[in-house]
């Protein structure tokens, strides 16, 4: 396939959805920043152009490639966070490594890896033993592990999306209805025991999603922020650079975490819900190309990644809000965080892959 032909099947539509929305957190930065380029916006938009270049550069690596070296991103992402445990760095966490004066989030870019080789491995199961559970255990333990090293680190909204990614995967590769349900009521009977393997803060967290007026000040105050800034912006906001509760820093991690409340206090409900627009256009556009593509690895990759980024904004979204317990979860390309964004733009480029050389008659 020539360069031209190539280009002409790039999914741009795809790529000028992301910009704006990487554009949207620029202003978002820019005004969390109380007017300046420093220090998150311009790092922002520089990290936005390299992940532009991957989507590019990964665009033009063969699907069948990234296919045969699936397994081989698997492994590599196991031992990065195996590695974590002994070089990692963070305050009271083990979740970057820091590479050339930069801290790389290896837990992000695993997510990947984990929907790769799960794409592989049902790719290459025969339809007639999608009926057995035999064939869902080496795909169980593909998510297990990397779930777990996650969760060691510890960071439990990374591990919960890595986890829920995956079991889409499942779900999309043919998983019977019957051990959906049995899953259900497995994972419904568990609560119990990992209730009991949470550590403190994370039990203090889902207790304050329960009841966030039991400790205003302390562990409930991020979200009663939260809260304030969202219902005082109204429906179209109270304009750029003009939100009380980011500019007087009563909202905490208005740069990362909580960027979406800060949008939504500076542009109201008009200016969310078209961030959530943008989001599903984007998730609905991959789901289309994994209609479109030949191979049944492809398929599930673009599957993947749509419910990836999905899972991003739903968890963000939800825990801003107060419908979910505060995890940690990034808003993708928009909050001020470099792993995350080249992790989706890295899925990004993958998508564009399958779609320029999934069919090579045409």
């Amino acid at each position: 396939m020539t360069i031209w032909r190539a280009l002409l099947r790039m999914p741009w539509h795809l790529l000028l959805l992301a910009a704006l929305l990487v554009s949207v957190g620029a202003l978002a930065l820019y005004s969390a920043s109380q007017g300046s380029w420093q220090p998150w916006a311009g790092r922002h938009i520089v990290r936005a152009a390299v992940g532009l270049a991957m989507v590019l550069v990964v665009a033009f690596v063969d699907i069948n490639l990234i296919r045969r070296m699936s397994y081989a991103f698997l492994v590599l992402a196991v031992l990065v966070l195996a590695a974590l445990m002994v070089v990692g760095s963070g305050s009271g966490v083990a979740r970057w490594i820091s590479i050339g004066g930069m801290n790389v989030q290896p837990s992000e870019p695993a997510k990947i890896a984990v929907i790769l080789a799960l794409a592989r491995y049902f790719d290459g199961q025969p339809l007639d033993r999608f009926q057995s559970i035999i064939t869902y255990l080496p795909a169980l333990a593909m998510i297990a592990l990397p779930f777990l090293l996650v969760l060691k680190q510890p960071d439990l909204g990374t591990a919960l999306m890595l986890a829920l990614g995956g079991l889409s995967i499942i779900f999309a590769a043919g998983l019977p209805w019957r051990y959906v349900i049995g899953s259900i009521a497995v994972v419904v009977a568990s609560v119990p025991v990992l209730w009991s393997q949470l550590h403190a803060y994370q039990k203090a967290r889902v207790m304050t999603f329960l009841n966030p007026e039991a400790d205003i000040l302390g562990a409930g105050y991020q979200i009663t922020q939260s809260k304030i800034a969202l219902g005082s912006g109204g429906f179209f906001g109270k304009g750029f650079l003009m939100g009380s509760q980011s500019q007087l820093n009563y909202l905490p991690e208005k740069q990362t975490d909580f960027v979406f409340t800060m949008i939504g206090e500076e542009f109201g409900f008009a200016g969310n819900l078209f961030i959530l627009m943008v989001y599903l256009a984007i998730c609905l556009f991959i789901l289309r190309i994994s209609y479109r593509v030949k191979s049944r690895f492809s398929r599930l990759s673009c599957i993947g990644i749509a419910m990836m980024l999905f899972f991003y904004m739903f968890v963000n979204v939800g825990m801003v809000t107060g419908l979910l317990p505060v995890v940690g979860a990034p808003l993708p390309l928009i909050s001020y965080g470099g792993t995350a964004m080249l992790t989706v733009f890295l899925g990004l480029g993958i998508v564009a892959s399958a779609i320029i050389h999934d069919r090579r008659e045409q």
